[in-house]
């Protein structure tokens, strides 16, 4: 059986910090990460079944809504969405290169679950607003038709709700960058 899972992402450390709690006291989850994040923010990530999921994350919102910058729940999230977030994907040859930039982490989150469930692609990893002011990105890999519908998809969810920055496709990116990104 599949876990859920399911974010929140405040504008401060202490509303964070005590939607945590908070989410920990509704239902039995496992919290995954509770954290800083740049510039200032704060993330809680849990997993669980699809019930506890939404009712810790319900709660969070809506106690600590005047905070809050976005959030989600997955039902059932795409297996290589926590690989990717925690730079655990084997990645052998890159063949077309798609990046998408999104001004949340939720967001990524759910542009990068969008993307894989599309077409046939594989994360090659998911950055979750750390050291970039805020912002966060996913970069993925596959044939160049299947790059360009995961990251169209990705877009179009995520314009929806006001969280997209920016996304381009390589078709044949040269080895020199393959290298550095693998």
């Amino acid at each position: 059986m599949s876990r859920a899972i399911g974010m929140v992402e405040y504008k401060t450390v202490s509303a964070g910090v005590e939607a945590a709690d908070a989410m920990a006291k509704t239902a039995d989850i496992d919290i995954v990460e509770a954290s800083v994040v740049c510039p200032g923010k704060y993330i809680v990530l849990i997993t669980g079944d699809l019930s506890a999921v939404k009712a810790s994350v319900d709660r969070a919102r809506v106690q600590y809504e005047r905070f809050l910058i976005d959030s989600f729940v997955l039902g059932n999230p795409h297996e290589s969405i926590l690989p990717a977030i925690y730079g655990a994907t084997h990645i052998g040859e890159l063949n077309a290169l798609g990046i998408m930039e999104t001004y949340s982490a939720p967001s990524i989150i759910v542009a990068a679950d969008v993307a894989a469930k599309t077409a046939i692609v594989d994360l090659i990893e998911v950055r979750v607003a750390r050291g970039m002011c805020g912002k966060s990105y996913v970069m993925l890999t596959g044939e160049i038709a299947a790059v360009d519908a995961a990251i169209q998809a990705a877009k179009q969810t995520i314009e929806e709700s006001g969280m997209y920055l920016d996304s381009s496709v390589i078709a044949h990116p040269d080895k020199k960058i393959c290298n550095k990104i693998v």
